[in-house]
């Protein structure tokens, strides 16, 4: 009988340090250019692969998340690769939902990543980010982790470097907002020459060594207007003496970046038993670290994606 193959990941959330909509593409999707970062808030993903003939993939949801992005990515990593056996996967949630941290599409990431070492397949990386453009605009970055421009469907990625070791503060306050509704409101003011301003100046703040020089999030137009408690959010964090302080997504978590943890920490003690944690940002360095290490038992070398030592 095949031995079973157990991996603990952390699957780390994102925000968006700088985020423009430019308009609806002819695909449906709307244009976009933002910049994504990867921090220190993850969900934990424990993972176990046993080889065998038939193919069954088990997942622990305490949220009982409908139509679960994990589930679908495992099928076609064990589709694409063409093998078999048994998947468990159990997920212990910390990057809350809706929120615009990516939480979901990091967890589908993980198992990208994840499931090939386990199962002794190898998927290049342009195959993890095909697969990862089926199940969603975000997933391809957390493929990747550090600082990235992403335009178009924010699935074309482009390294950045990864600026001042800034220290965070995160608030995410549990409020609803649709990123549908979202889209539909700020549509309404996009026109041509408005677009090409917002695409001069997005490349002028890709072009800052720090990534913060005027960072912009165009949702906040709209979505502050519906929610005025997460504009005041932001600027309780300004007040805290934030370098830069805004909503990431279309929301509704807002964060902060101080200059100092001192300063960080006295923010977060600011907000007593509100929903606010501590992050910080990670580099890429530091996420594929992450990676090679939780499976450094399944691995081999120093390879990016992270190279099974099952393969024959």
């Amino acid at each position: 009988m095949s031995a079973t193959r157990r991996a603990r990941v952390r699957a780390l959330a994102k925000i968006n340090l700088d985020l423009r909509v430019l308009g609806l593409r002819p695909d449906g999707y709307h244009e976009l250019r933002t910049i994504f970062q990867t921090v220190s808030l993850a969900d934990t993903i424990d993972l176990e692969f046993t080889p065998g003939r038939h193919t069954r993939v088990e997942l622990a949801d305490p949220l009982a998340i409908p139509d679960n992005l994990m589930l679908r990515a495992a099928g076609l990593v064990l589709e694409s690769a063409q093998v078999s056996g048994s998947f468990g996967i159990r997920l212990n949630k910390r990057i809350p939902l809706g929120a615009g941290l990516g939480g979901g599409s990091s967890d589908a990431a993980a198992v990208l990543l994840a499931l090939p070492v386990l199962a002794g397949c190898h998927l290049p990386l342009e195959t993890l980010l095909s697969l990862a453009q089926q199940l969603g605009s975000d997933v391809p970055f957390f493929l990747l982790g550090g600082r990235a421009a992403g335009i178009g469907r924010g699935t074309e990625l482009f390294p950045l470097p990864g600026g001042r070791p800034l220290a965070g503060v995160l608030v995410a306050p549990g409020l609803h907002v649709s990123t549908a509704a979202a889209y539909r409101a700020l549509s309404l003011s996009l026109t041509s020459e408005f677009q090409q301003n917002k695409i001069v100046s997005f490349q002028s703040q890709t072009w800052e060594v720090a990534g913060l020089g005027a960072p912009v999030n165009d949702f906040e137009t709209v979505v502050f207007k519906e929610h005025e408690a997460l504009a005041e959010l932001k600027r309780r964090l300004a007040r805290c003496g934030a370098v830069q302080a805004m909503m990431t997504g279309s929301g509704s978590a807002v964060f902060g970046l101080f200059s100092s943890a001192a300063l960080a920490a006295s923010a977060l003690r600011s907000f007593g038993k509100e929903n606010a944690v501590r992050i910080s940002l990670v580099t890429r360095a530091r996420y594929r670290s992450l990676w090679w290490r939780a499976l450094a038992e399944h691995s081999s070398g120093r390879i990016w994606p992270p190279r099974s030592r099952y393969m024959p």
